[in-house]
């Protein structure tokens, strides 16, 4: 009975390693524009893209997976090339809207650094109003069902954009404003003056009287 339950729990044990899911083998490194963006509708578009495969397992990738790559250009032009050690390697071309890369041609000994340049070429359409996704790269294991966490997407705007309409501001109310007084002492009335002036010369005469 014990042996029988022991060939049980080794079953089930590769079931669940088959079954697992792989783990994600690329990231990217650089992405580059010809034009830059944003993009034009209806003109040419080139995107060169840098991944690096990180190694798992026994090799860099597993021959059993696959790469699908995508893009939202016209008329695409695919040129995909291996780099093995900082040296050139498989290269593959292709055209239209998907492309794929075997994982063979990614599978090496992990001692050796391997990473693939993708280079696509294609219009942008006509009709794109918003953004167009240029280039997206995922993972498929030996189901061709998505490694999770290994769809790697490239998305650019559209020039030609319509700004959203703004409110004017409203104009400040202005409130008017009346003349400053005037910043001169006034001058006595005449009559006052007189009085002043009086008052002076009598004082003189009674003082001159005294003496």
């Amino acid at each position: 009975m014990a042996r029988q339950t022991l060939v049980l729990l080794i079953v089930l044990a590769a079931l669940v390693l088959i079954s697992a899911p792989a783990a994600a083998n690329i990231v990217q490194q650089t992405a580059m524009f010809s034009p830059n963006p944003p993009l034009t509708p209806g003109g040419q578009q080139k995107v060169v893209a840098t991944y690096y495969v990180i190694p798992a397992g026994s090799t860099t990738f597993p021959s059993s997976n696959q790469l699908q790559m995508e893009t939202g250009l016209l008329n695409a032009q695919w040129v995909i090339q291996v780099v093995l050690d900082g040296r050139n390697a498989a290269r593959q071309t292709a055209t239209g809207n998907a492309a794929f890369l075997n994982g063979v041609l990614l599978a090496y000994p992990t001692t050796q650094t391997v990473e693939f340049t993708v280079t696509v070429t294609g219009t942008v359409p006509p009709d794109a109003t918003s953004s167009v996704m240029l280039l997206q790269v995922e993972q498929l294991d030996n189901i061709n069902a998505v490694v999770p966490g290994s769809v790697l997407t490239i998305t650019q705007p559209v020039a030609g954009q319509t700004p959203a309409p703004t409110t004017p501001a409203s104009l400040p109310t202005l409130t008017p404003v009346a003349n400053p007084p005037s910043q001169a002492t006034p001058r006595a009335a005449l009559p006052v003056v007189w009085c002043v002036l009086a008052a002076g010369l009598g004082l003189c005469i009674m003082a001159w009287r005294n003496r």
